[in-house]
């Protein structure tokens, strides 16, 4: 997993569950509203950032590889 990835939480969505930070703590804060933000928009790839996407029960959590935009999770269809 050598990419860089863009990271963006849909607020909209987003019901502050708490398991994006349970799956990769330091990646990931509750605001005020309880809604999950990033710590950082763009990350080195990796295993627990992916973790908490895949494990967010609204699928709030969008990652994308930075420079080219394609998807990582969710996956295309």
């Amino acid at each position: 997993m050598g990419d860089r990835w863009h990271v963006e939480v849909d607020r909209g969505v987003c019901i502050g569950s708490g398991m994006c930070l349970h799956h990769a703590p330091g990646a990931f804060r509750l605001g005020t509203a309880r809604q999950s933000h990033p710590e950082e928009s763009e990350t080195d790839a990796n295993e627990a950032v992916l973790a908490a996407a895949e494990g967010c029960p609204v699928e709030a959590i969008a990652i994308t590889v930075v420079g080219g935009g394609e998807p990582v999770f969710p996956p295309e269809e």
